[in-house]
């Protein structure tokens, strides 16, 4: 079982990444972001997007009501829809689902954000949260009967309301209840970089044990994206492949160690 993390982000080779997937002999499930998309229509609805960066450092987008919206539109409906139809044309049966369809990705809203303005901490609460389950049962039948789930958020909380939440974390909870053995995430970059400004500095293999250290070289959202990948080997065995997106065969060339592999 594989489980394929796609980036949001507007170079995403969707046309690669999907003939790809459809010469794979393994099961998959694909969940997938959309953030350019988003901020698109945000700034076009003169709505743009808002960050909030924790006191801890950890980056993440301030989701009030609008911003969900704007997500299911965005991740739910046009960018959703675009990777299912791409993958009916390529003979792979897909299945569309947000999380709040079948309850199929379940979470818990976040009880605040505590962030640092104007030398006072305050607390943010938003409709934003953590995974916490899947719906293993509607996904397997999915599964058995030959569909792809098509995944993306946003999720539902526990009190039936649409939450944001962060792919990385629900690639946790995805391996945690699917028993993935490999993770195949596409970003905007030829691997992890150990230098952000110089795409060549790209680290070919991570251990666990580096996670760690890693996570403390990276700010923003990558130290986000860190974190959830030490969580994810904490949590089992499982291998993870990070590639470019952005080339011409990234499925292929990403399992081929063409990246960083973290094992």
């Amino acid at each position: 079982m594989i489980i394929i993390k796609i980036g949001g982000g507007g170079g995403i080779n969707i046309a690669g990444v999907i003939k790809d997937l459809a010469e794979l002999d393994e099961q998959f499930v694909i969940i997938h972001g959309a953030n350019a998309i988003r901020d698109k229509l945000a700034e076009d609805l003169g709505t743009p997007k808002k960050t909030l960066t924790s006191v801890s450092g950890y980056t993440s987008v301030y989701s009030d009501e609008k911003l969900i919206d704007l997500m299911m539109m965005t991740y739910a409906g046009l960018r959703n829809k675009r990777i299912v139809e791409m993958c009916q044309q390529n003979g792979i049966n897909a299945v569309g689902l947000s999380g709040l369809d079948g309850k199929a990705i379940q979470g818990k809203r976040n009880q605040g954000i505590r962030v640092r303005e104007k030398g006072k901490l305050r607390l943010i609460r938003d409709f934003s949260g953590k995974p916490k389950a899947i719906n293993t049962s509607l996904l397997q039948l999915l599964l058995d009967n030959g569909y792809v789930p098509v995944l993306c958020i946003p999720i539902i909380d526990e009190n039936n309301f649409a939450i944001n939440s962060e792919n990385d974390d629900i690639v946790g909870v995805l391996q945690a209840h699917l028993k993935a053995d490999k993770i195949v995430q596409l970003i905007e970059a030829p691997g992890f970089l150990d230098d952000k400004d110089d795409p060549t500095s790209v680290v070919k293999q991570i251990s666990k044990l580096e996670l760690q250290q890693r996570e403390e070289q990276v700010e923003g959202r990558m130290k986000r994206k860190m974190m959830a990948l030490r969580k994810l080997f904490e949590a089992g065995d499982v291998t993870v492949y990070i590639g470019d997106g952005r080339i011409e065969n990234p499925v292929k060339d990403a399992l081929a160690g063409k990246g960083t592999t973290i094992k």
